[in-house]
């Protein structure tokens, strides 16, 4: 099965539906048998993907700085742990052991990790797919303004239509599934 990176938000201060949301992709991803790759945090939505994801018997690796190893907020419970020296390598090396993206609800930190693989996907510095869950419309604003972009020509359609847009954890799954098969 393949190895699937998640981006999601790590705040501790969130509403319980989107930890259920990231718990529940956990529990999607493991029962499919596909290997977790995340953040590397046990807090906010992230903790609560690598715990659904370990319930449900599925694999997780966490890539996660030294900066946040220090403020005691690593995925001590991963399978894996990998440490790395800054945000930057962190991205690099969760590029490098994904086979696949889902980005889940989250802040700046999510923001720019999507931003980094969706960019890379178009510059065809690799072709793994990219999946964004707009669930409850969480990112319609920012969906509306990159539909503005294309329209403009500051973005073209064609790197617009690489982003794939789902509703739910199961049409996610299923949309880096068949792009992988």
């Amino acid at each position: 099965m393949a190895a699937i990176g998640v981006f999601c938000a790590s705040s501790r201060t969130l509403e319980q539906r989107w930890l259920d949301l990231a718990t529940r992709t956990g529990r999607e991803l493991a029962d499919r048998g596909h290997t977790l790759v995340s953040g590397g945090g046990c807090v906010g939505m992230m903790g609560a993907l690598a715990d659904g994801a370990r319930a449900a018997g599925g694999y997780t690796l966490g890539v996660i700085p030294q900066p946040l190893v220090d403020l005691e907020v690593a995925d001590t419970h991963a399978d894996e742990l990998v440490v790395t020296d800054g945000m930057a390598s962190r991205k690099t090396l969760m590029i490098e052991k994904s086979d696949g993206f889902i980005t889940l609800p989250g802040g700046l930190g999510t923001l720019d990790e999507l931003f980094e693989v969706w960019t890379t996907t178009v510059l065809g510095m690799h072709h793994k797919p990219v999946v964004l869950v707009n669930t409850d419309g969480f990112f319609q604003g920012l969906l509306d303004w990159l539909g503005r972009l294309a329209d403009t020509a500051f973005v073209g359609h064609s790197a617009r239509d690489t982003l794939v847009v789902v509703d739910t954890v199961p049409a996610a799954v299923d949309a880096v599934e068949a792009r992988l098969a």
